[in-house]
């Protein structure tokens, strides 16, 4: 912040003639009274002043250096940054998510359905639904977000206690539910409505979250009891993500350390519990670290994933060049698109998706910290701990750096009970981002003045 100057005007202090000498001014010709004896120096630090002949030019470049991180400062400072950072950052992830999904399904869809279009036809279709659904929770305001909570806890439950039962089995989870033509992943909106739920109660007991009996009840067991329902359909990927929002929240809302510790034993214990129980699973932990050493068996799909991956190098192989997607690589334009990705697009397409979740995780706990509102506070935090860590999760697991539990890449990966929902909950972030009062009063004056500009043509 640039140093507070004082006027020297009739009567101010600088004029009176009992005032000390202070020397001669500085050879650089600024002459600067300042309300703090160190701000006159920062000051003159800032300021470029004539450089003497011999001397290097590494005052210039500093100069520079400061001057680009001054502009980027107030890039981030201006009321709109979040906004726009938002609304940025998902329409390129969604472009390149729709490029990645036309190529990855293309083989697979001309081998099934006879037609290499058919899957990214669908997946435009969840898009034109998506897109308005984002718009449209990006217009509510919060108090009728609040006022779902409940409802959208209830049908969620609903939903899955209706998938353990009734719910149609796909390589091996029974974690989709058909709904006459259609059939939907109810986990995916589970998740949505869960952080509302949640972060609807912490704000109504903002004042007593000091408890820790007001912490727990009633979030973790509703949160627990969603959770056990999705493991009764043994869908432990989206378990782990369930886990992951329900300790963000608690982070959040500031609960005690001891409290994680006792989380992270019991979720353990349990995640080894199921594992051992299960063949199947038992098999990809076991071999995770090293999928070649069962290449034909568990450790094809992730084997290929690393091949894709490597093959890529830098800057990749091209769009649609793929060889993985031939039939080596199962799940291609859903679980394992980020291979795909690192194939055709290389290190830097793949810096580059990451850095754009990177991008709206910041810009979604910039409304966290910015708001005085604490249910856009905890809703915001529970949505980018949700879409990070799906997304690390889902990078994990291509790399080889966790066992493949079936879990996509958010506004990347084909499948509308995933993209449906993620472009919701970022709709109502953008729209508790553009209700932040500086951005509301920008927006506001650019609608104002566009007006007026138009008023001016007629």
């Amino acid at each position: 912040m640039t140093p507070s100057r004082q006027r020297c005007g009739p009567g101010s202090p600088a004029r009176r003639p009992d005032r000390p000498h202070e020397g001669p001014k500085p050879s650089g010709g600024f002459a600067i009274t300042t309300a703090h004896p160190d701000a006159a120096t920062r000051a003159s630090a800032t300021q470029p002043g004539p450089v003497p002949s011999g001397t290097p030019s590494g005052g210039s470049a500093r100069s520079t250096r400061i001057s680009w991180g001054a502009s980027v400062r107030d890039a981030l400072d201006r009321p709109l940054t979040t906004y726009y950072l938002l609304v940025g950052a998902v329409a390129l992830l969604l472009t390149i998510g729709l490029v990645m999904v036309l190529s990855a399904s293309s083989v697979y869809a001309y081998e099934r359905l006879g037609d290499s279009y058919a899957i990214i036809r669908r997946q435009m279709i969840w898009v034109v639904l998506g897109v308005p659904a984002a718009w449209l929770a990006s217009r509510v305001s919060p108090r009728f977000i609040r006022s779902l909570a409940y409802p959208a806890f209830s049908i969620s439950l609903l939903l899955l206690g209706a998938t353990a039962i009734f719910g149609v089995e796909r390589n091996g989870n029974t974690n989709w539910l058909a709904l006459g033509p259609i059939q939907i992943q109810p986990s995916e909106i589970a998740k949505l409505s869960l952080i509302i739920w949640a972060a609807h109660i912490y704000a109504n007991k903002e004042r007593r979250l000091d408890r820790l009996h007001e912490l727990l009840v009633p979030v973790v067991p509703g949160m627990v009891m969603a959770t056990a329902l999705v493991v009764v359909g043994r869908d432990l990927g989206t378990a782990l993500v369930f886990f992951a929002i329900l300790i963000g929240m608690l982070w959040v809302v500031g609960a005690p350390g001891r409290l994680f510790f006792i989380a992270l034993m019991v979720v353990g214990s349990i995640a080894l519990a199921l594992a051992a129980t299960d063949t199947e699973r038992l098999t990809r932990i076991a071999n995770f670290a090293d999928p070649f050493k069962d290449y034909h068996g568990a450790g094809w799909q992730p084997a290929h994933g690393l091949y894709a991956m490597a093959s890529g190098g830098i800057a990749g192989e091209g769009i649609g060049a793929s060889q993985q997607k031939w039939g080596q690589l199962p799940e291609a334009h859903t679980d394992f698109i980020f291979a795909v990705l690192g194939e055709e697009l290389g290190l830097i397409g793949t810096l580059l998706v990451i850095s754009l979740f990177l991008v709206i995780a910041y810009a979604i706990i910039r409304v966290a910290r910015q708001t005085t509102d604490p249910f856009i506070r905890y809703a915001s935090f529970g949505v980018a701990v949700w879409l990070l860590g799906q997304m690390i999760i889902n990078v994990g697991m291509v790399l080889a750096l966790l066992p493949v539990i079936g879990i996509p890449l958010p506004l990347v990966s084909y499948g509308g009970s995933s993209l449906v929902p993620a472009l919701a909950a970022l709709g109502m972030v953008i729209g508790f981002a553009r209700r932040e009062p500086a951005a509301a009063r920008a927006l506001a004056q650019r609608r104002r003045a566009r007006s007026a500009g138009l008023s001016a043509r007629r």
